[in-house]
């Protein structure tokens, strides 16, 4: 194959994968709509019917067998059920709209069995993600929490393995912890905005990713190269906007060098965030020397449209006194992060957003 043949193959190739996602995209839509409306029409009929557990039972168990007996797999009893589950949990949402094109369960031979206009159908949440995440997202009690992980899952394209991780480690609840009560209440409604450097905060900072036991001894260093391991997992884990700059990243002045540890530029914010890795306990030592790191970058690096430097030391253990009588009470740049290396309790993290004095 010549190069101007490579290069034609190449672009048809492109042409073709980007086309069979655009498919794959509209189909899984199409597929999550139609789930829903089933939902919707079990649900009715099941108000229709007697209002007993035992009338819904037996309509969904037959409903099932003639189902599966004209469309294949997919849809059991327990699947219905998801179905049904699927419309009651959003049919409440506030975000609606009229579906944009017609719904059409195809036989498998070409035919259309149902069809539906958009004056037809009611008004039903705008889905955006795929049925594997919304039977993820239906197990979450919360609203408010629900719709944050939805937004969250939209606005950066998270996978349903990402989903899960995020779930798992609490996202909601450690930004929660960091937030007055009306900026709690946005994580529900916009998800997490990056307007000032205490939005990017999340304590704790959870590092699971890094196989590293909870309670074994492991250096600065070990830390720090177990972090450039797996920088795309700390990167997602630190949030939106992260861009790595470098590790062990050197200035000098007046003859005397110094090094930080981990730089990140963050494209929202427009500012250099430094991170500072502590193994032992926080002293004021620590802050002040961050301090003269973040004012050293403010000075001599960062650029006049370019906003102030953040810096964070994350470690092990921190004493919120000792960091709230160090640093200055107008303070907006300086934050310490504590990391675990295990998942945090969910229910132990509830509670204390429960009991937080606003």
């Amino acid at each position: 194959m010549s190069k101007a043949e490579a290069y034609l193959y190449r672009q048809i190739a492109d042409l073709l994968l980007q086309a069979r996602k655009i498919t794959a995209r509209a189909v899984n839509q199409t597929m999550v709509y139609t789930y829903y409306e089933i939902g919707r029409m079990i649900v009715e009929d099941e108000q229709r019917g007697a209002h007993r557990a035992e009338y819904g039972k037996q309509v969904l168990k037959e409903l099932s067998a003639q189902l599966t007996k004209d469309f294949g797999k997919g849809f059991s009893e327990r699947n219905l059920e998801q179905m049904r589950g699927f419309y009651l949990t959003y049919s409440q949402n506030q975000i609606s709209q009229t579906a944009s094109a017609k719904l059409q369960i195809s036989d498998g031979k070409g035919n259309a069995t149902i069809q539906a206009t958009p004056e037809e159908l009611p008004l039903v949440p705008d889905f955006r993600l795929s049925w594997s995440h919304y039977l993820k997202l239906m197990r979450i009690e919360n609203k408010e929490e629900r719709n944050f992980y939805e937004i969250e899952s939209i606005n950066n394209n998270w996978s349903l393995r990402e989903l899960q991780r995020q779930f798992d480690s609490a996202l909601y609840e450690r930004l929660a912890l960091s937030r007055d009560k009306e900026k709690v209440k946005e994580l529900s409604t916009k998800g997490q905005i990056l307007e000032a450097p205490r939005d990017i905060i999340k304590d704790p900072l959870v590092l699971e990713f890094l196989g590293l036991p909870e309670l074994a001894a492991f250096s600065e260093t070990e830390l720090e190269q177990s972090i450039i391991n797996k920088i795309e997992n700390f990167l997602l884990e630190l949030g939106k906007g992260f861009t790595f700059v470098g590790r062990q990243v050197r200035f000098t002045f007046d003859e005397k060098h110094f090094k930080v540890d981990l730089v990140f530029y963050n494209r929202l914010l427009k500012c250099f965030v430094l991170i500072d890795l502590k193994i032992g306990e926080l002293t004021h030592q620590d802050l002040g020397q961050l301090q003269m790191y973040v004012n050293y970058y403010d000075r001599f690096v960062r650029l006049s449209d370019e906003n102030k430097t953040i810096g964070i030391i994350l470690c092990k253990e921190k004493n919120d006194t000792l960091v709230e009588i160090t640093l200055p009470q107008d303070n907006t740049q300086l934050f310490a992060s504590k990391y675990q290396t295990v998942l945090p309790s969910k229910e132990e993290l509830r509670q204390l957003i429960e009991s937080k004095k606003w």
